[in-house]
C-alpha cells in the first residue's frame, strides 16, 4: 500500500453516508495523513430550500475552520462559488482554495503532497500546490447531472485530467472517454465493505421494526432517491402486485409525487449506514430500479455490491456495470422483465439474505480496492524512472 504520504483530497462532504471515496481515505489513512477538502460544488445552487440548507452548512463549516476525525485525517470545509462559466467565480474560488488549502498545508506540515481528487471543480487549485503528483479518481459523469454546467464542468474535467499523474475510472464506459485525455487512465471498480454488509446474513441481526411488520414479500432498495431513479417503474411493480411491499430507504432528493397514493409502497426515510444490514435483512428481494440515461449509464452504483455483500438476491436495470454482474444477479431490460424476475426468485422460494450469495463478493472488498490503486500509483513512479 501507499504509505507515509500526506494526501490532499477533494471530495463530497465527509459527514455524508460513506461513498467510495470515504472507503478509499479511510483505508489509505491507515499508513498516510489524509487532508479532506469538504466538497467545492460541480452544480449550479437552485432557490431550494434544500440548496439553502447546504449553503447554511457550509457557512457553519467554513466558520469553524478545520476539524480532526481521526489521528490521520483533518476536515477543512472551504467557501467556494459553484457558477463554473463565470471567469470571476472561477477566479475568485481558485484564489480562495489556494490560500486556504495552502494555509491548512503549512499548519499540518503537508510537504510534496499528493492531491487525490474525486472532484472535477479542483483543476482549478489541482496541480498548484506543491504537490508531488495529481491523481484523479472519476467515478461519475459529473456533467450529465441535473443542474450541472455541463460546458464548463467538461471543460475543467479535461484539464485536470491533462495535469493529472493518472485518472482512475469506476467503469468501463468511463474508461473509453476518459483514457482520450491522459493515457494514464485505469480501471478500478468499485469495492464493498463486505463484513459490514454481511451482518445481513448473522441469526443474531434483528430486522427493525418499521420494516419487520410489513406484508411479505418485501421488495426493497437502498440509496439517494434522486432524479435517476425510476419512480414509474417502481408504481408500475407496486400496482402489478398489490400484495407485496416496496420499501425506499434513503434520503429523497426529487419529486415522488409519482408515488403518492399506493398504499403497498413504504419511504422509510434515510437510516444510518450502521443500520443498512438490518434494514436489509428484511428484504427479500433488493432492487436497483435505475432510469438509463447518460449519468446512469456510466455509473457503477456502490449498493448493486452491498445488496450483493449482504446476500440479497437482486435485480437491476440494465446499465453496463449491473451486466458485468449478471452471473450474481438478474438484469431486466423492461419494466415486465423487472416483475418477471422477482416473481420468479419470490415463487422459487430463495428470498432473502443468503451466505452464499453474500461470498461472491470476498474479492471486491475495500482493502482489495486499495491495494490495486497503490499499485497503480507506485507503478507509476517505477515507470518514470526507467
Amino acid at each position: 500500500m501507499i504509505e507515509g504520504q500526506n494526501i490532499i483530497c477533494f471530495s463530497n462532504d465527509w459527514d455524508s453516508d460513506p461513498l467510495s471515496k470515504k472507503h478509499i481515505m479511510l483505508r489509505l489513512a491507515e499508513r498516510n495523513r489524509v487532508l479532506w477538502i469538504n466538497s467545492i460544488g460541480n452544480r449550479r445552487p437552485t432557490a431550494s430550500v434544500r440548496d439553502l440548507k447546504r449553503v447554511l452548512k457550509k457557512l457553519k463549516d467554513f466558520t469553524r475552520g478545520y476539524k480532526q476525525v481521526s489521528d490521520r485525517i483533518h476536515v477543512y470545509s472551504p467557501i467556494a462559488v459553484p457558477f463554473h462559466s463565470s471567469a470571476a467565480a472561477r477566479w475568485a474560488n481558485r484564489k480562495a482554495l489556494q490560500l486556504g488549502v495552502r494555509r491548512m498545508c503549512r499548519r499540518l506540515g503537508f510537504r510534496n503532497p499528493i492531491t487525490w481528487t474525486f472532484e472535477p471543480a479542483s483543476a482549478e487549485v489541482a496541480g498548484c500546490l506543491g504537490e508531488a503528483a495529481v491523481v484523479y479518481h472519476c467515478v461519475d459523469e459529473f456533467s450529465e447531472f441535473t443542474g450541472a454546467d455541463k460546458a464548463a464542468l467538461l471543460d475543467m474535467e479535461r484539464r485536470l485530467m491533462e495535469k493529472s499523474a493518472c485518472v482512475i475510472v469506476s467503469s468501463s464506459r468511463l474508461y473509453e472517454k476518459k483514457r482520450q485525455h491522459n493515457p494514464n487512465t485505469f480501471l478500478v471498480t468499485h469495492g464493498v465493505d463486505v463484513a459490514h454488509f454481511r451482518q445481513a446474513c448473522d441469526p443474531q441481526t434483528r430486522v427493525p421494526l418499521d420494516i419487520q411488520r410489513l406484508r411479505r414479500s418485501v421488495i426493497g432498495f437502498f440509496g439517494l432517491i434522486a432524479d435517476w431513479v425510476d419512480l414509474k417503474l417502481i408504481r408500475f411493480l407496486a400496482g402489478s402486485r398489490p400484495d407485496w411491499s416496496f420499501v425506499l430507504i434513503g434520503k429523497v432528493a426529487t419529486s415522488v409525487r409519482e408515488l403518492e397514493g399506493v398504499p403497498n409502497i413504504h419511504l422509510l426515510g434515510q437510516k444510518p449506514y450502521s443500520d443498512l444490514p438490518a434494514y436489509a435483512k428484511g428484504f427479500d428481494v433488493a432492487i436497483l430500479p435505475f432510469a438509463l440515461n447518460e449519468l446512469t449509464l456510466n455509473a457503477n452504483p456502490l449498493k448493486l455490491r452491498e445488496y450483493l455483500a449482504a446476500g440479497l438476491p437482486t435485480v437491476a436495470a440494465a446499465i453496463p456495470e449491473a451486466e458485468k454482474l449478471s452471473a450474481h444477479l438478474r438484469v431486466a431490460r423492461n419494466s415486465s422483465e423487472f416483475l418477471h424476475h422477482i416473481q420468479t426468485i419470490v415463487d422459487g422460494g430463495l428470498t432473502g439474505p443468503q451466505l452464499a450469495i453474500s461470498q461472491k463478493m470476498d474479492a471486491e472488498s475495500w482493502d482489495a480496492k486499495v491495494e490495486q490503486l497503490s499499485r497503480i500509483f507506485l507503478g507509476l513512479g517505477k515507470a518514470s524512472a526507467t
